[in-house]
This record gives structure tokens, sequence and C-alpha cells, in this order.
């Protein structure tokens, strides 16, 4: 026994190291050559390894597919990957149209609202108006069951010629109504917005810039010179821009021929000419303020900061939101796509606005850092990077890194905020109540041609407000008069607009709030002084 023993501990080293040699050699095969050794090779010895070994059964193309997105956002904010289930509805934002049932809609009380019929669209041939209540889609229910908006978009969208069956419940019938509505192709507007704010000026709201904002854009632009107008303010603001070659086109509109429009600098094109215009523009001589936000971005900024650059109009609001980097969408054999970041763009000064984005920043927090820093409301507060200053076409400091820095600052609106207006505005109230009032008293609205005749039809301020607070009292807040007198005029107001746009769509909602917003009345005092005629200088 003793004699085994120590055979045994005489030949265990032997054997250990016998297996170390083999584990060394098994595993140099297994890795391969250090000097072919990289994260790729990696990658795919990991999810060998994964796949092999461990403890439970893994779908390893899901878990690669789960990095992906991690992958491109390390190199940039908006670097993406996006995925096959959701390419189409990517696209269809910026495509111009999509396949669908013709309506826009609302979900309150956890019921989803009909708040427009598209004339000539599906759902109008089928019968829907605007007020209907769907309660059932391909006899699915739908109120009550805590839908999305995006469940619900991707519900009634679907492809051309197919058939959506709508369980519908109206005001003026006890049954519920059911239509099947045929999909058909519905455009996309880009433009929110167009008409005469103020004698000889048009106002123009652009919601995105998608593949037919140019030539929507034209159209609108034209109906105003038509109507008389001779000045015109484009508003920007919410605008979180979309492609470029439409904020390129509207810029040509404008300016006189020769002048820069944009460049790009990337790895494909690292000396990149400017875009300059033809001369061929229809608004060359027309007077232009642009309004920005701190939503307002890529070609958004493009636009407004051709504009600005050139001397060629004013540029109007809050500070922009700051994007300028350039992205390509590249589709995938398994139709998923990434948008790469592919480039920088600059203004025609030089400038690159792109903020900020290295690590240890926090990106997506930066809006809300302005707010906390007290710069949506002084302009004082915002943070100007000195060492990034440019020159416009006639001379005015413009400055890169962080968005654009609008001619003429207007502070975000606190008047009539109160803790009873936001009350009612968090619980959703303002919304609810208006189309409730509309959908009571739609048989008389319908009648209303404008908004002119629609603000005839609704009763004298303080009985509206009246009732609006007995409304929102029955559904929880208690009146406190003392702060619904202070938040009276932005209360009446937001009620007016909405009960307009539910009425008569979503320009309603513009013409009425418009009127009493600072950043717009800003941008019609300066086409009226002459402060944005062409050129600008530093007098101005």
């Amino acid at each position: 026994m003793n004699n085994r023993l120590k055979k045994t501990s005489v030949w265990m080293p032997l054997v250990i190291a016998l297996a170390l040699v083999a584990g060394m050699w098994i595993g140099k095969l297994f890795f391969n050559d250090s000097a072919k050794w990289n994260s790729r090779s990696k990658l795919d010895t990991i999810m060998d390894i994964v796949e092999r070994s461990y403890v439970d059964e893994v779908d390893t193309d899901s878990l690669i597919e789960a990095s992906f997105p991690g992958i491109l956002s390390s190199l940039d904010p908006h670097s993406v990957y996006i995925p096959a289930k959701d390419l189409q509805n990517v696209n269809e934002e910026l495509e111009g149209s999509f396949s669908g049932i013709g309506i826009s809609f609302n979900l309150l009380n956890d019921s989803l609202n009909v708040l427009e019929v598209i004339s000539g669209g599906p759902s109008e041939k089928a019968g829907l108006l605007p007020g209907d209540r769907i309660v059932a889609i391909n006899d699915t229910t739908v109120a009550g069951k805590g839908w999305s908006d995006v469940k619900v978009r991707s519900s009634l969208r679907g492809e051309k010629g197919s058939k959506v069956k709508l369980t519908v419940k109206r005001r003026t019938s006890k049954k519920l109504l059911n239509f099947d509505v045929i999909r058909g192709d519905i455009p996309m507007t880009s433009i929110d917005a167009a008409y005469i704010i103020a004698p000889k000026i048009g106002f123009l709201k652009i919601n995105k810039f998608s593949a037919n904002t140019y030539s929507e854009f034209l159209t609108s632009m034209m109906d105003l010179v038509a109507d008389g107008a001779e000045k015109f303010i484009i508003d920007l603001r919410g605008n979180g821009g979309g492609f470029m070659e439409p904020a390129v086109l509207i810029a040509n509109e404008f300016l006189p021929g020769g002048s820069p429009i944009v460049s790009m600098r990337g790895k494909a094109s690292p000396d990149s000419r400017p875009t300059v215009s033809d001369g061929s523009g229809s608004f060359l001589k027309n007077e232009v303020v642009v309004l920005l936000d701190e939503v307002s971005a890529s070609s958004s900024e493009i636009l407004a900061g051709a504009i600005q650059d050139n001397d060629r109009g004013l540029v109007i609001g809050r500070r922009s939101f700051g994007k300028g980097l350039v992205q390509n969408q590249m589709e995938l054999p398994d139709s998923s796509a990434i948008r790469l970041t592919i480039a920088r763009y600059y203004t025609p000064s030089g400038r690159c606005i792109q903020k900020t984005y290295a690590p240890g920043v926090d990106y997506d927090r930066d809006i809300v850092n302005r707010y906390e820093h007290g710069e949506f409301y002084n302009a004082d507060s915002i943070k100007l990077d000195k060492t990034h200053a440019f020159e416009t076409l006639h001379g005015r400091t413009v400055y890169g890194g962080g968005g654009i820095m609008p001619d003429l600052f207007v502070p975000n609106d606190t008047v009539g905020i109160t803790s009873y207006y936001l009350n009612v505005l968090n619980a959703g109230l303002i919304q609810k109540y208006t189309f409730d009032y509309t959908d009571r008293n739609r048989s008389r609205l319908d009648g209303a041609k404008s908004v002119a005749d629609l603000l005839r039809m609704l009763p004298d301020d303080d009985t509206l407000l009246q009732d609006f607070v007995s409304y929102s009292q029955k559904a929880g807040v208690a009146p406190r008069w003392y702060y619904i007198n202070i938040s009276r005029d932005l209360i009446v107001n937001q009620l007016k607009a909405m009960i307009a746009r539910n009425a008569l769509g979503v320009q309603g909602y513009f013409e009425v709030f418009n009127e009493v917003d600072p950043t717009v009345l800003s941008g019609i005092n300066a086409l009226n002084s002459g402060e944005a005629a062409f050129p600008l200088t530093n007098k101005q």
C-alpha cells in the first residue's frame, strides 16, 4: 500500500505538468496565435463558449443582436441600430407617407378618440367622424386596456389595400357601430400651419424635415404670397430635424447666389466644399425671421445657421439643441439598419454647433441642465464658448459648439403659471375638457369656417373658465380662485386653442395660441420695425 502511494506521489507532478502543457497547447489552438488575436476573434470565441458551455440553452443570435445598440451608442449619441421590426415605422416618419386609415387621434381616459378624419382618406370614405370613440380594432378591445400610442398606430397602419375592422361608439347612436376601413396611402404633412398672422406677414410652422417638406414649403409659401404676405416667420421650434436636403433647398430660396449654406467634413470627404445657393430662390428680397428653441436640432440648425451666418434674417428664441453630426442610414441584409455618423457639418461661418458628448458628459441630461442653470429664462445664464468665436458675412460674432444662439433671446414664458394651472395641466384636464366640449357642441362648431367664426361661437371668457373650473373640480382638482385668477388668461387661451384644434385641425391651435406667444410676437415686431432687414449688421 505504501509503495503504491510512493509511486503515485512520484508520478503526480509529472501528470500535472503534462496536463498544463496539454492545456496550453489546446488553448493555443483554440484561441489561435496571439498575433492574430483581436476583438472580433474574441467575440466569436466568447459566443462559441457560451453556446457550448453555458448552464442554460441560449439563443446566441439574440444575444449578439442585443449588443448592437451598445456598440453604436459608444461611438456618439446619434449613431444607432434599428431592428428590422422598427425600420418601417422609422422610415415612414421621414418618407412623408404611410399606409393607414387616415385619422388623427388621442388617448384620453384610456379611450381612443378620433380628433380628425383626413379629407378624402379611407376613414372618411368608410364613414368615420370626428368625435367617434374607437372601442375595438379587429375585434380586440382597446378601451380600458392601457394601449399606448405606439400600439394604436401599429394596429391602424398596415399594408395598402388591407382591411381593418373598427368598432365605434358615437354620441348620436345607442348601438356600437362597425366600420370596415380599407387602408390606403396617407400623406404625413410637415407643415402644421401656414397663414397670415399680421398684415403682410406670413407664419409657417415646420414640424420636421421629411422627403416632402420642400414641396410642401413652396406650396404653402406661394399660398401666403397670394394672400398678401411680403415678410415671413418660419417656426422651427420643436423641430428635431430629419433629412438635410429640404433644409438646404429652403435656405436656397432666401439666399443670394453664391452664398454658402452648409459644408460637411468626414473620413470620406475631409475637404468638402460648401453647398452654395444658386440665386434662383423665390424669396430673395423678402424679410424673414426664424424661430428656434432647445429642441430645434439638426436640419433646423442648418437652415437657421445659413440664415444667420449670411446675415439674411433674424433668429429669435432660445439656444438650439446642438446637433452637428450627419448620419447615413444603411440597411442590412436582414432588413435591420444602422444609422451611422459619417461627418460633421459646418455653418457658413465655419462653426460646428455640435455640443459635447465626451466620456463623462451626460448628453441626455443637457437640456435639463440648461433649465436648472436658468438658461431658459435669462440669456446671461448661457455658457458661450468664447474660444469658438466666428464671424458672419457682415462681421457679427457668433459661436460654435453647443447649438445656435439666437440673435434675439426670448425667455420661456412663465406668466400665469401657478400651482393650480400645473395641477390641471398635469392631470390632462385641459385636453380632456376641450375634447368633451368640442364633442358635445360638434353639430354647432362644425359650421365654423375659420378660427374667427369658431371663437364667436364660444361663450365669453368668464363663462368658459367657470365651466372648466367646475369640470376640473368634479375630476378632483379643487378651485383655488386666487391662483385661478392669476392663471386666467393662460388657461382661457389654451382652452380656446385646443377647442380650435379639435374643431378645425392643428392650424386652428396655432392661430389662437400665437396671439399671445411672446416669441411669435417678437418676430412680428422685428419684421414690422425693419430689424430683420437684409443685411443684418452689428448696429442691429
